[in-house]
């Protein structure tokens, strides 16, 4: 699909006789898998000579296209873009730093296409999640408005699963089997010490607006007597009696109780609930009635 995508992008864009250069950036909390987009968008890019030139990295995401802190990929081997498949973190650096709206600050995408005229920077893909596939899109709006046109194409990155018309993006997969190894372990751990210590386990996980990731931990249960007995949703309203209710069921019925909650879970009324017990005693973990721990990924 990336590869049909930039294809298409670089079609756009073929009628110009001499190539273009490109010019591809990190942005956020990198993934287990950020790198292998990379690898994907350089590797193609690469079958492209007639339209594509060199091809570039900005040095800490759109930081360095702002900087104008380039890197020449053009200079590195063919094994070494492999590599990226199966490197760790972020390769070129990444950034968490979001562009304003154009009427707020128009300087800065000015900038960046000012950085594109210097290194005739005519693609500009953009790895990230909802903010960045915002960002490539305003870019693509002020090049237009400059006369100076630039094909973005953003390139889906988020743990959260929560980008639109995506129905699986790079990085979730990894986080969604992490999370639920995570929860098959604690619920194995607190099972193992249920009957003279901890009885209910909180597992506080990412994903902001979306369950997936607490969906995920679904997978490590087979039967209803299996954690996680109880998944709380952002999508689904918080009901604090009927929640007691039901840890008190499974602390009857199983002997413990594993419950993981997404980090966006609100009340009825929208705001934010207070999931864990008692204040912490120690960073990451807290404790209440039944021994409660509470851990935050």
């Amino acid at each position: 699909m990336l590869a049909a995508a930039m294809s298409s992008a670089i079609k756009s864009s073929s009628n110009r006789r001499v190539p273009r250069n490109a010019l591809y950036a990190q942005s956020g909390g990198v993934s287990a898998v950020i790198n292998a987009s990379a690898c994907g968008v350089i590797e193609t890019a690469r079958k492209h000579r007639r339209q594509i030139g060199h091809i570039y990295a900005g040095r800490d995401g759109i930081i360095g296209a702002l900087t104008e802190n380039l890197i020449d990929l053009s200079r590195e081997s063919a094994a070494s873009i492999r590599a990226l498949r199966y490197t760790p973190a972020g390769a070129f650096g990444s950034a968490r730093f979001k562009l304003k709206s154009l009427e707020q600050n128009r300087t800065e995408y000015e900038r960046l296409i000012e950085v594109f005229a210097a290194h005739d920077i005519g693609y500009f893909f953009y790895n990230g999640g909802n903010d960045s596939m915002d960002t490539a899109l305003k870019i693509s709006q002020i090049g237009a408005a400059l006369n100076y046109p630039v094909v973005c194409v953003g390139i889906p990155k988020t743990v959260d699963n929560d980008l639109p018309i995506t129905d699986c993006c790079p990085g979730f997969g990894s986080v969604a089997k992490y999370i639920a190894v995570s929860t098959l372990e604690g619920g194995m751990d607190v099972a193992s010490m249920a009957r003279t210590s901890t009885k209910v386990f909180v597992l506080e996980v990412m994903g902001r607006h979306a369950g997936w990731i607490a969906a995920a931990a679904g997978l490590a249960s087979r039967t209803a007597a299996q954690p996680p007995h109880i998944i709380l949703f952002p999508e689904i309203a918080f009901e604090p009696a009927r929640f007691l209710e039901r840890v008190e069921q499974c602390v009857g019925a199983y002997g413990y109780c594993v419950i993981v909650v997404s980090e966006g879970a609100r009340h009825a009324d929208g705001h934010e609930g207070r999931f864990r017990p008692r204040p912490a005693r120690r960073r990451g973990t807290d404790r209440g009635k039944h021994g409660a721990r509470a851990l935050r990924l």
